[in-house]
């Protein structure tokens, strides 16, 4: 949020030179720098402060969530834990009969609870289910919460979540951490090259500077530097969920190959007791091309002897279609021959008669297991499945990546990182609001525009710096757009100002 002296020079014999002085193109990119970089720290700032507390309070906050929840997340009771169709069955018993069975996570372990989702219709806009919690041993309902996302989470913190990414504003409020994300490695890029031509003219001069404007600096610099990397990562990590630039990215990421292959879901003709076609059910995949679904296959997810028939054999019968819930047992031991071996699962049942049952691993923590298969509910026979291990070494990457933005990889130690992340990123915020007020303008002093700093660039550059801004604002429109109100705003001020200097120097003509 520095700023810089409008650029007028002295001539040797004391004459003032401004007018005809025409700066370095270093002078005067550095000139064109600061302004931008002041504009983002003044209007972008406050975005970024807001995404960085709500960010560092998400995620610190899951040991906080298990307290608050303790009584329906876990049980004392000892003993045999009963069947998942029971369990649906018990949690079937509290629910209205508007509410769709949507998925069943069963108990990770033992002395804790399993969820069974349900789907209601006022939940359907904001990704949310209702989830009871039943203990397998005694069958009793422990808790009636409502879960968001992949990861389950849980009212609490689902608060946080959507005061992260939208300020509880719906689309509407992802603007903001779009934005904030889409200026922030602008942000620590400009700063590490505005710190780097400080320190060049410090040591040029022989001494630094003092006062309370220069400690602040300072101390905005050491803490910017020391965070860069991690700036740098929560901005790319942010981008991603964003909804203009994330759409971006997820187009240039398929024509890349990072993408995760995808669970085909769709089912062919079921074939009995005639041979399978070998080409049935791959209609509409998306993704890899998976193994035909023949005895071959089930052999090589299954190859012990308690394995599921293969499809068309004439042992395979098919289970009763009328009743989702009396088949989650067959589907979770199906899954676990088949190689499913984390222990949180998540079970869903197939939306309609011709998709298949999906089983998936939940476990984003390190070692990461999110495997899925995708299992015929007629003969229990493997549809597909997607294993982590398959996954391109980028697309893991970004996993990994965003799994770290939300604390989630490496347990406390993440946790503490990206909170330390977070406090410094909100200090640096703050002390950046402190010396733009100690050194705010005057009313009616002149200041150097981002205009001013433009027209100071030799044709080519301003060429090359207009194409490089027209290239990242559309690969980031939230900035594209920004950038052309700082722009309209900086014009304004800069013919405000020339107005300014014309009617001071008409009386000194006269």
């Amino acid at each position: 949020m520095s700023q810089v002296s409008s650029g007028a020079a002295t001539a040797p014999g004391g004459g003032p030179t401004a007018a005809r002085h025409q700066p370095s193109t270093a002078g005067a990119f550095i000139a064109l720098l600061t302004r931008l970089h002041f504009y983002v720290g003044l209007f972008v700032g406050p975005f970024i402060l807001v995404a960085a507390i709500t960010g560092t309070l998400f995620v610190v906050t899951p040991q906080i969530e298990s307290r608050i929840y303790a009584d329906a997340l876990y049980s004392d009771a000892s003993g045999p834990a009963h069947s998942l169709t029971e369990q649906i069955a018990a949690a079937q018993a509290v629910v209205g009969p508007d509410d769709k069975l949507f998925a069943v996570r069963p108990a990770p372990r033992a002395g804790m609870t399993s969820r069974i989702m349900f789907s209601e219709p006022r939940l359907q806009a904001t990704a949310q289910q209702r989830a009871i919690f039943v203990d397998p041993v005694t069958l009793a309902v422990k808790g009636d919460v409502n879960v968001y996302g992949t990861s389950g989470t849980l009212p609490f913190r689902t608060t946080l979540d959507f005061l992260h990414r939208d300020l509880m504003l719906g689309e509407l409020g992802r603007n903001y951490s779009e934005l904030a994300a889409s200026w922030l490695w602008f942000a620590a890029l400009g700063g590490i090259i505005l710190w780097w031509q400080a320190s060049r003219r410090e040591r040029l001069a022989g001494r630094a500077g003092t006062g309370t404007r220069a400690r602040l600096r300072r101390w905005h610099s050491v803490i910017g530097l020391w965070i860069a990397i991690g700036l740098f990562f929560l901005s790319a990590t942010g981008l991603t969920w964003s909804r203009w630039a994330g759409g971006n990215i997820d187009v240039a990421r398929a024509k890349l190959g990072w993408v995760s292959p995808s669970l085909g879901t769709k089912l062919g003709p079921q074939a009995l007791p005639a041979a399978p076609d070998a080409h049935a059910g791959h209609e509409g995949h998306e993704g890899h091309a998976m193994p035909s679904m023949g005895a071959a296959m089930n052999m090589a997810a299954s190859p012990d002897a308690g394995a599921p028939p293969a499809r068309g054999s004439q042992a395979a019968l098919p289970l009763p279609i009328d009743n989702h819930a009396t088949r989650f047992d067959a589907i979770e031991r199906t899954a676990r021959q088949a190689g499913i071996d984390a222990t949180e699962i998540e079970i869903r049942p197939p939306r309609k008669p011709d998709q298949a049952w999906t089983v998936r691993e939940t476990d984003r923590a390190w070692p990461t297991q999110v495997d899925a298969i995708a299992i015929d509910g007629r003969d229990l026979s493997i549809v597909s499945r997607a294993d982590f291990a398959t996954v391109p070494l980028i697309a893991k990457l970004i996993r990994w990546g965003i799994d770290t933005h939300m604390g989630i990889l490496f347990g406390w130690v993440n946790q503490l990182l990206m909170a330390l992340f977070g406090i410094a990123l909100s200090a640096m915020v703050v002390l950046g609001y402190a010396m733009w007020w100690r050194r705010r303008p005057a009313p009616g002093a002149p200041v150097l525009t981002v205009t001013q700093a433009w027209t100071r660039l030799g044709y080519g550059a301003r060429g090359g710096v207009a194409a490089l801004a027209a290239a990242v604002g559309w690969a980031l429109p939230a900035l594209g757009v920004s950038l052309v109100v700082f722009l309209l705003v900086d014009i304004l001020r800069w013919r405000l100002a020339a107005r300014g200097l014309q009617r001071t120097a008409t009386p000194a003509r006269a």
